[in-house]
């Protein structure tokens, strides 16, 4: 439990160019208006989480993992670095709004868009193409991707279980985000299913893209 409010801290890995972690991080702000939980927000990146595995992508994404995957959260980890992990999910945000819900794509201008949004300054978008902070970015990615193993992708979310130890999962992949007492109740299932021993997956074919609303 947390220490100054007594809400359930929820930890949330993301990547904030996946639009599939978007719909999870949505549904999840809607579960803080109905359960009593608060979410911390982490980075970890698609182009850490594949780049061994590059022979094995289509090229199409290999493309986007090389030109687009990693500007946006060397960004996100630079802000968390300089200003606090406070503002990493306003930042988030901030970023999907315009990656997602408006199209804008991963490009620079939405970047500092959102940045100035938040009241970041803009030079933090020189981040982009820095690796000052990729030391970090990797602990974090490792961080929530040793919780889960190396099969899966983003999203990535750990609570605390029965036991105190920390149950964490992939997922759920979901559109468009549930709201209210819906949002509740995927929360609870999903509680349910993934605090069960020896439970791994639950899976269908997706038949639709994300739903932006």
């Amino acid at each position: 439990m947390s220490e100054n409010n007594g809400k359930t801290p929820v930890d949330f890995w993301f990547d904030p160019l996946c639009p599939w972690a978007w719909m999870t991080s949505r549904w999840m702000l809607e579960v803080e208006k109905v359960r009593d939980v608060e979410v911390r927000w982490h980075v970890m990146s698609l182009a850490v989480l594949n780049e061994n595995r590059l022979d094995e992508l289509p090229e199409e994404y290999r493309e986007m993992l090389a030109t687009q995957a990693w500007g946006p959260v060397r960004v996100v980890i630079a802000a968390q670095q300089k200003h606090g992990e406070e503002i990493t999910g306003k930042l988030y945000t901030a970023l999907g709004t315009r990656f997602h819900n408006r199209g804008e794509g991963a490009t620079r201008e939405a970047v500092v868009a959102a940045l100035e949004e938040v009241g970041l300054p803009a030079e933090l978008a020189d981040h982009m193409d820095s690796d000052a902070y990729d030391a970090e970015l990797r602990a974090s990615h490792k961080e929530g991707i040793d919780k889960v193993g190396q099969d899966v992708g983003t999203p990535v979310i750990a609570v605390p279980g029965a036991d105190g130890e920390q149950v964490a999962f992939f997922g759920p992949v979901v559109t468009p985000a549930p709201k209210g007492e819906a949002a509740a109740r995927l929360w609870d299932g999903t509680l349910l299913v993934a605090s069960t021993p020896g439970f791994y997956e639950i899976k269908r074919t997706r038949t639709q893209g994300p739903i932006f609303d």
